[in-house]
């Protein structure tokens, strides 16, 4: 991809508000948009820019002054008051002079398209873009099952349905481009991976790359509540997560769409090739 001039001044004279700055998504978003020159407030509990999704007193002060804004609300759009959320965070960027917006959704999810209307709505004196990712690739790597992997065993009520798993880097630069360029005021965006991958082939690429044996573990939705009650999650917290994953990888997502391709004009990080940088000893 490339910027040219007017592009490259535009985002240097630009701030952009990023949110969640430390989770996967952000941290990636906030240092390509720092390499274009923009200036980046990094909007995390502990970071330079206090933000907090449960706080807030806290979303205003780091939305004052600020351009533009990453959305990647925590823990998921279809989470409990995530509407809520979404209609108190839209008025105040709005009323603070935000104009372009960009939300982080889930492909698939039906409860997240609530929270996606709830900000479109409440900011509708803004830019708004929806960009919809299927499951990370990263969420073997540095996310909930990485421990697992660690270990040898990927554990998920996955059964045997494919996913076109999203290398989080690919998802950045998208955002990045939905951030910088015009021509995304009004969309949305579905981004994946090049092709779907059961549970089982994403095993056997990480033991290809690492050189130590992974398997697949397939279980229930109750049995995996269970497994993340017994790490410390509370109770319903765990159901509502396993209930979600189950609800996700229940096939109907089981095909890629050319998103990254069309928004970046290359084709999307594969499975195979996310598994080789990180576990192959290349650089991820």
């Amino acid at each position: 991809m490339t910027t040219n001039t007017n592009d490259t001044q535009s985002t240097r004279s630009t701030t952009i508000l990023v949110t969640s700055a430390t989770g996967k998504t952000g941290r990636r978003v906030a240092e390509r948009l720092t390499a274009r020159g923009a200036t980046v407030r990094a909007g995390s509990r502990a970071g330079a820019t206090p933000f907090d999704w449960e706080a807030p007193e806290t979303w205003a002060p780091a939305l004052r002054g600020a351009d533009s804004a990453y959305v990647a609300y925590y823990p998921d759009l279809a989470a409990p008051g995530a509407v809520e959320a979404m209609e108190s965070f839209g008025r105040l960027a709005v009323g603070n002079g935000v104009r372009r917006l960009t939300l982080l959704s889930g492909r698939g999810e039906p409860a997240a398209l609530l929270a996606e209307e709830a900000l479109r709505a409440a900011a509708s004196g803004a830019e708004l873009t929806v960009v919809r990712a299927s499951f990370f690739a990263q969420n073997f790597s540095e996310g909930l099952l990485a421990e697992g992997v660690a270990e040898g065993a990927v554990v998920f009520p996955a059964g045997d349905t494919a996913e076109p798993f999203i290398d989080a880097d690919d998802l950045a630069d998208v955002v990045v481009e939905t951030l910088t360029a015009d021509g995304h005021a009004g969309r949305v965006h579905e981004v994946t991976g090049p092709r779907p991958v059961d549970f089982a082939e994403v095993a056997a690429e990480i033991s290809r790359a690492s050189g130590r044996p992974v398997v697949y573990q397939p279980v229930s939705e109750a049995d995996y509540a269970g497994l993340l009650a017994g790490f410390g999650l509370p109770a319903p917290e765990a159901e509502w997560l396993a209930a979600l994953f189950a609800t996700l990888l229940d096939g109907h997502n089981a095909s890629a769409t050319d998103g990254v391709k069309r928004i970046l004009g290359r084709e999307p990080r594969s499975f195979a090739e996310f598994a080789a940088g990180v576990w192959g000893g290349a650089a991820s």
